[in-house]
């Protein structure tokens, strides 16, 4: 009886995506899922992709915050996702080639447990500093900090800026505190409130406050600028530019197993969502950075960071927070 049942599906096409290999084309909600809390660069990016793919499908996108362990928690539960296409995991940097040197067990592995669909974006880090501190350059602020080691604290919300900071730390020689927050949200509630000196954020975080005059950029940490923060000198107009070289990426990946044309139909479909106009632009307003490519071009540079972090981790004897 199950042949036949077998054999009627197969006639009737109706045969699962997972089982025909088929192009995505869904006939159902479809999640996102955000390793971290609403409010920040990642949740933006997604949301903002949500809505365009809920057009291109005719089928709703929700996305689904699981905060926790730097990206861990949620990252981990995309990988056990069915393998159809139907979850999305929001692919962070730092959950992805960080989190894997300073945690014992993650509870994935970002190569073997996902198939790359695309970069989102990719923007640089920024410092921003209370205006409590009342220094209005990284000039400035570092000869501060070389008046009071070990005093001043700095913020952030994930691996990938916490690294940053402490890149920051060796390349300047400043001496400074970590404050590890599980979202960028309550982070910026502090420096704001002067209850910690810096943090460490995307742009997207902190550009309004900056421009508001309720925090300093001093830095970002990449090759480029962007548009909403167009004061801030980049890592190497500051006289750092060693910096520069790793910029902050989003992308998107699928559970290892998703069929190739899925992830192929994907791609495209988050390729063109990307290079909307009107997407485009909405991204650029919170200073991120379109950058999409290919699963292979995406699959490249998570290898490459991901064994580039490895030293850097060690160097900084960056720990599990």
């Amino acid at each position: 009886m199950k042949k036949i049942v077998a054999l009627l599906a197969l006639c009737l096409g109706v045969v699962s995506p997972v089982i025909a290999d088929s192009a995505f084309n869904p006939n159902k909600p479809v999640k996102i899922v955000v390793p971290f809390p609403p409010g920040g660069g990642t949740d933006a990016l997604s949301r903002i992709l949500a809505e365009k793919l809920t057009q291109i499908w005719k089928q709703q996108v929700i996305v689904e915050n699981r905060a926790g362990a730097q990206g861990n928690v949620g990252t981990a539960y995309g990988a056990k996702a069915p393998p159809d296409g139907y979850t999305l995991v929001l692919a962070h940097q730092g959950a992805f080639t960080v989190n894997p040197h300073i945690y014992k067990d993650t509870g994935f592995d970002p190569v073997k447990d996902f198939i790359p669909v695309t970069r989102g974006t990719q923007q640089p880090f920024v410092l921003v500093a209370t205006p409590g501190l009342n220094v209005k350059n990284l000039k400035e602020f570092i000869a501060l900090a070389k008046t009071q080691p070990g005093k001043l604290s700095y913020g952030s919300s994930a691996s990938g800026p916490q690294l940053t900071g402490e890149m920051f730390k060796g390349v300047t020689g400043v001496d400074m505190m970590h404050v590890a927050y599980k979202g960028a949200g309550p982070g910026i509630v502090d420096v704001l409130a002067g209850h910690i000196n810096l943090f460490v954020a995307n742009p997207t975080s902190v550009a309004p406050h900056v421009r508001a005059g309720k925090l300093v950029g001093l830095v970002m940490f990449g090759p480029d600028s962007v548009s909403v923060l167009p004061d801030t000198p980049t890592a190497a107009q500051a006289g750092f530019p060693e910096l520069g070289k790793m910029p902050e990426w989003y992308g998107f990946a699928v559970p290892a197993g998703t069929p190739a044309k899925v992830v192929e139909q994907l791609n495209q479909d988050l390729t063109a969502a990307l290079k909307d106009p009107a997407v485009k632009s909405r991204l650029d307003g919170l200073g991120l950075n379109a950058s999409p490519s290919t699963p292979k071009e995406f699959a490249e540079q998570i290898q490459r960071d991901l064994n580039a972090t490895k030293d850097l981790v060690k160097k900084a004897d960056l720990k599990a927070q």
